[in-house]
């Protein structure tokens, strides 16, 4: 399955706080399903810029040290990608515009990140979607 590293706490609002838009400087021409990876690294400072603006949208983040890091986290579908000169919402301008929908939070799989689209096996997310599907039903 097609997987994306995201940075805490961007990657946390994905799945837990409908982040429907992913900015990225690349278009996106997949459609489907992707991981979404949260990022091993990224400084305090960036975590509190992005508190910052997500309390601007009325969205209040976890503290730090409850972020998952080095872990895939969850499952979203992109189901567009648009290029916009402005921003709205958690879109930002000069950015495209992936379109999100239909956040699923899975068991986390510790896992290493990497730039762009990446392959991550087919069998360690079926388990972890299994655990997660236990866990919800029981």
């Amino acid at each position: 399955m097609k997987a994306l590293t995201v940075r805490q706490p961007w990657a946390w609002a994905i799945i837990h706080a409908n982040k429907d838009i992913e900015n990225r400087a690349w278009a996106i021409h997949y459609r489907g399903d992707i991981l979404i990876h949260a990022a091993k690294g990224f400084t305090k400072k960036e975590y509190l810029q992005a508190k910052e603006f997500c309390q601007s949208i009325g969205v209040s983040v976890p503290q730090l040290n409850l972020l998952s890091r080095g872990q895939i986290i969850g499952v979203v579908t992109v189901v567009d990608c648009q290029f916009s000169e402005t921003g709205a919402g958690w879109g930002m301008p000069q950015q495209f515009h992936w379109h999100l929908a239909n956040p699923r939070e899975i068991t986390p799989i510790p896992y290493i990140g990497q730039l762009g689209l990446f392959d991550v096996p087919d069998e360690l997310v079926r388990k972890a979607m299994r655990a997660a599907t236990l866990r919800t039903n029981a």
